[in-house]
């Protein structure tokens, strides 16, 4: 098995994470390595804020109360498993793109992320997790999500 140093867990603050974050502790504990959390909250803004719709303040209020609960739920989160604040990121963008820069910014080895298996119209259009397998600078531990 390689020495990973710096791993990155990608975490999904509101579906079933259990099994990703059991992983990704289990791979910190053998490597003695560093654990970083991200979670990257997906911009609703421009989808639903176009001219003439007259939704967007209510759509950026949403935004911003999306963004507040998950900085929450991440710090508990980071509590439990003892992570330090300057290892949690909380960011905003496109998914695979934050994690991208984010491995690279933070010297990952390896990043531990879920995965459900999609098929049909979602694996024709691609998932997170696929996208980021494809562009990673680093190793890439998907976990499957069992129900």
């Amino acid at each position: 098995m390689s020495d990973y140093k710096r791993i990155l867990l990608a975490v999904d603050l509101f579906g079933d994470g259990g099994q990703i974050i059991e992983r990704a502790k289990s791979m910190t504990e053998a490597n003695n390595a560093d654990l970083y959390l991200i979670h990257v909250n997906e911009p609703i803004t421009a989808a639903y804020s176009g001219n003439g719709l007259g939704w967007g303040d209510q759509v950026m209020a949403l935004e911003s109360s999306f963004r507040e609960e998950s900085r929450k739920k991440l710090n508990e989160l980071a509590g439990h498993l003892k992570v330090p604040d300057d290892r949690c990121l909380s960011l905003h963008g496109r998914g695979a793109t934050e994690i991208h820069r984010a491995c690279e910014e933070h010297d990952i080895d390896l990043l531990v992320m879920g995965t459900h298996g999609q098929a049909g119209l979602q694996l024709l259009l691609g998932s997170t997790a696929n996208s980021v397998l494809h562009g990673s600078s680093c190793d890439v531990l998907t976990v499957r999500i069992r129900d």
